[in-house]
């Protein structure tokens, strides 16, 4: 598959406020004392079995923390929530490994190197969620050093998620290729939909045009 026109939006979080809301079985992983937390919006292409010569395209938005698990080599994705224009995937994730998969209707309008992205949480007996943002990269465009926080917020090739249990998937691509950003967040219902206060501070924000994507199959944490 292949990421594209990603927003990474990353408000700085007290860690103890983070890891009370983690399942047991991870710990949060901090950068100089902090922990983040991450809204990311991005549009998924081409997704497909290896070998097919067409896949699915629909939006995503996550909310998502940093996590450390003993046995890991490097600090995961922790994923709070994953709305999805998609109704094959949300179905399937949700009956099979009861993960927070939500569908939403979203929208996404690219003009030249500006990017409006609409999310509105349709599915329901959950609770309600919306973001609307116009974004845009400026700067030159850069690789994240390792050591860098861009590089911690960003380089994570592992993720876990909890549903019925702890799960866990990897995945693999080229570094993001990214560039600082702008960013007009009319509203973010996000934090207040998976029981976090909203942050109050300006967010760090990155912008990235994408990356090529391979993903495993979820497993489940012990088998």
């Amino acid at each position: 598959m292949r990421w594209r026109d990603a927003l990474f939006a990353h408000w700085a979080f007290d860690p103890g406020v983070v890891d009370a809301n983690l399942p047991a079985d991870v710990s949060v992983a901090t950068y100089d004392g902090r922990a983040w937390m991450g809204v990311v919006a991005f549009v998924m292409e081409d997704i497909r079995p290896r070998g097919l010569p067409f896949g699915l395209s629909f939006p995503e938005l996550n909310l998502r923390t940093y996590v450390e698990r003993p046995g890991d080599e490097d600090h995961s994705v922790y994923f709070f929530n994953l709305d999805a224009d998609d109704a094959l995937g949300v179905p399937v994730a949700r009956r099979l490994y009861s993960l927070p998969y939500y569908r939403a209707d979203m929208r996404v309008t690219t003009r030249g190197d500006e990017v409006e992205f609409a999310s509105h949480r349709t599915h329901r007996g959950v609770p309600p969620a919306h973001f609307d943002a116009t974004y845009r990269p400026v700067g030159e465009q850069f690789t994240p050093e390792p050591g860098t926080l861009e590089h911690f917020l960003t380089e994570n090739y592992r993720f876990y998620t909890a549903g019925t249990d702890l799960y866990y998937g990897d995945i693999r691509h080229t570094p993001w290729p990214l560039q600082e950003a702008e960013a007009e967040i009319r509203t973010n219902t996000l934090f207040e939909a998976s029981d976090f206060d909203a942050p109050t501070a300006d967010p760090i924000l990155h912008y990235s045009p994408g990356t090529e994507v391979t993903a495993g199959r979820i497993h489940r944490v012990g088998d």
